[in-house]
């Protein structure tokens, strides 16, 4: 009965990793069904194995203009990345940018990105992050203790990052910085795309005029622009994905992570004692804390899994949170422990939507992490963590500011 399912999405009751209730979920086995805000009901994913079967099934779709696409927030019907994230072909655009579209689209789209996101190239910024680490880690230190993790180190280190793999001068970033904050307002969100876009837009007719930066940007124009594989409207789409996505889900499992090591005893001490842990930690980290909570998919045909009939049409919510509670990704799923690595969590998704940046990702807060341990051994919040202010930004936790002494 629709009476008896569980409300969704479950505030969290410790804004650092998801409700104690998101174990409720996964009584009712590996599928189930939760209520939504307006009364409707949608699957509930929360076994590892059904998540990424599903993930990486092409029955399963990303757009979100089928009628019961799972919307938990109504303000985020307002929003144009989710009312029109499939924008037809016919009315002079294309499908969408990474987010919000099925294959053969994006299988094009990620076919040009996925080579600049690789192990060995990432790994190529390594001494240009430690660099960026090491002058905000500087910065936060002239601050004297106390001083704000948040405005010092855990904002403007993603930020810089992604700027430099861009190839977006970060010196400009007073134009574009306050754009990104408001593209999670609903109310002011379609006025922020459109100012972004008009400044990335200004970007890459000035990198095709004066060519070779380096960055994303200026790899895109040289190999699939000058090619005619790639419009100017797309190469804008791609960078503000990458700008806004690479920025705001990073910046949060900064402060959100520190958080968490410091209000878990001895957690934060033993990566003092061992920093090779890092590593490990980082992965239990994006366990713990699950970011992104889950992800809203649609079956365009019927497909049966884990003894039950999903119909074309249904739509569902794959739930991060709740597959990274169960044994097989973790023995402790209650705790945090940075010295038991889980084995093959879902805080970057699975499947043809596996978060591209997820190598770029990790090494930034392997480096932060390492960065602050090192140089910040006896660092400690400066304020009881549940006094902290944070505030939701769509559907993503964010931090603030965060007072820390040393």
């Amino acid at each position: 009965m629709t009476e008896e399912l569980m409300d969704y999405p479950l505030a969290r009751e410790c804004y650092y990793r998801p409700s104690a209730r998101t174990a409720q979920l996964r009584e009712a086995g590996p599928i189930s069904r939760v209520r939504l805000y307006d009364g409707r009901s949608t699957w509930m994913v929360t076994g590892p194995a059904e998540a990424r079967a599903l993930l990486a099934d092409p029955r399963v779709s990303n757009r979100s203009d089928f009628p019961d696409y799972p919307v938990m927030d109504p303000k985020l019907l307002q929003m144009r990345a989710t009312r029109e994230m499939a924008r037809e072909v016919e009315e002079g655009g294309f499908a969408g940018a990474l987010f919000g579209i099925d294959p053969p689209e994006h299988t094009r789209q990620r076919q040009m990105l996925v080579p600049k996101f690789t192990v060995r190239r990432v790994a190529v910024l390594r001494p240009e992050l430690e660099s960026i680490v090491d002058e905000q880690l500087d910065v936060l230190l002239a601050q004297g203790s106390p001083g704000d993790l948040v405005s010092a180190f855990s904002a403007p280190v993603p930020m810089r990052a992604v700027c430099a793999y861009l190839g977006v001068p970060y010196a400009e970033r007073e134009e574009f910085e306050p754009i990104v904050r408001q593209l999670f307002d609903p109310a002011m969100a379609d006025v922020a795309v459109e100012r972004l876009n008009a400044y990335l837009g200004k970007l890459v007719i000035s990198k095709e005029q004066n060519p070779g930066s380096g960055g994303l940007i200026d790899d895109l124009i040289a190999k699939h622009v000058t090619a005619g594989e790639l419009d100017h409207t797309e190469l804008i789409a791609f960078a503000q994905a990458i700008l806004v996505a690479g920025t705001v889900t990073t910046s949060s499992l900064l402060a959100l992570g520190t958080i968490a090591l410091l209000d878990n005893p001895g957690q934060y001490a033993t990566l003092v004692e061992d920093p090779d842990l890092i590593p490990g930690a980082v992965e239990e980290i994006l366990r713990y804390v699950s970011l992104v909570e889950q992800l809203a998919r649609v079956a365009t045909e019927d497909i049966e899994i884990a003894g039950e009939v999903i119909k074309a049409g249904d739509g569902m919510l794959i739930s991060f949170a709740g597959a990274n509670l169960d044994p097989s990704v973790t023995t402790h799923p209650q705790e945090l422990d940075v010295t038991r690595p889980p084995t093959h969590h879902l805080a970057f998704s699975h499947g043809i939507h596996h978060c591209l940046g997820r190598n770029l990702a990790r090494l930034e807060l392997e480096i932060a992490f390492r960065g602050l341990v090192t140089r910040f051994p006896t660092l400690r919040l400066a304020m009881p963590a549940s006094q902290i202010p944070t505030y939701v930004d769509g559907d993503v936790q964010r931090v603030a500011c965060l007072p820390v002494s040393w």
